[in-house]
């Protein structure tokens, strides 16, 4: 009996080795035709199987050998790691839902993640930090069936001035803001330490006050273009459809004085005596409806 016993342990061992072994070859061939994976930016094509060593050298630690964001450092780290299997960008120029272009993720490379652990790889020559953007690519079947979205447009920007700086305040109360960054950008709003990202992890809103950069770049239109794209996989939604080109420029001259250098909407602003939103003031009253013309004569 302890025989047959053993002869069937042996058989049930055997038969797991196998099955273990075919997911194995599957998987290798599946990364192999993967590897074919190409991208185009800066006048430089990147190819996947280019990029194999300097995946595990610089990204591994965090995002993991398999891309899913599960890195050795990935315990550690807040926010976590981009899981690239789900081929879901903060950073991107493109609408949200949508993949980014190469571009984009070529810019990310470069610049990195403000406020993350994710740093400049800018050191890296474009033909590497290109390489590494279609390595990324290769972890998720989205790029074989998607295509990037269109990149959104950007109006030119306008004159700063005091005007503006007060409704990008009364845009930031209205559209609620504050909820997350706080009335003064520290990220202490009420909502703060209630909000997860796509995978149901705790995530923290970004802080203006205390930093001089921007999750996805530095300047006006970088700023610009995360309220009309939104930061996928986090909380930060697109505000394309609920705010005007030119409105989002009012909101980006107020975020602005919040930050902690010194700038001219800052300068602005102490001028003129903006104190930080009140969430209890009641909104500002709708302007009266223009009132529809008449043709009849008016009574002399």
């Amino acid at each position: 009996m302890r025989t047959q016993t053993l002869k069937l342990t042996t058989c049930a061992v055997a038969v797991l080795a196998f099955a273990g072994l075919s997911f194995a070859q599957v998987t290798e061939y599946q990364e192999q035709q993967n590897l074919g994976m190409e991208a185009h930016a800066d006048h430089v094509t990147g190819h996947a199987s280019g990029a194999t060593m300097d995946y595990r050298r610089y990204c591994a630690g965090c995002h993991g050998v398999l891309g899913d964001g599960e890195g050795e450092n990935a315990v550690w780290i807040d926010p976590k790691p981009r899981n690239f299997t789900l081929a879901t960008f903060k950073c991107r120029s493109t609408p949200s839902g949508t993949l980014p272009t190469d571009e984009d993720l070529f810019s990310t490379v470069g610049r990195g993640v403000e406020a993350s652990n994710m740093p400049s790889w800018n050191p890296l020559s474009p033909q590497q930090r290109i390489d590494l953007v279609a390595y990324v690519k290769h972890f998720s079947d989205r790029w074989k069936t998607e295509k990037p979205g269109t990149p959104i447009e950007i109006p030119a920007e306008p004159a700063l001035t005091a005007d503006r700086i007060k409704a990008g305040q009364a845009l930031f109360q209205k559209l609620e803001c504050w909820k997350c960054h706080g009335v003064d950008g520290r990220a202490n709003g009420p909502s703060a330490d209630t909000l997860t990202d796509d995978q149901n992890r705790p995530i923290k809103p970004f802080n203006f006050h205390d930093q001089t950069k921007f999750k996805c770049g530095s300047t006006d239109r970088d700023l610009y273009r995360i309220f009309m794209t939104g930061l996928d996989g986090t909380p930060m939604p697109s505000f394309a459809d609920n705010v005007k080109p030119d409105e989002a420029w009012d909101l980006v001259f107020y975020l602005r004085t919040l930050q902690p250098m010194h700038t001219k909407e800052k300068e602005i602003a102490k001028q003129l005596g903006l104190k930080p939103i009140n969430p209890n003031a009641p909104a500002p009253a709708a302007a009266p409806a223009p009132q529809p013309q008449s043709n009849e004569p008016k009574p002399q």
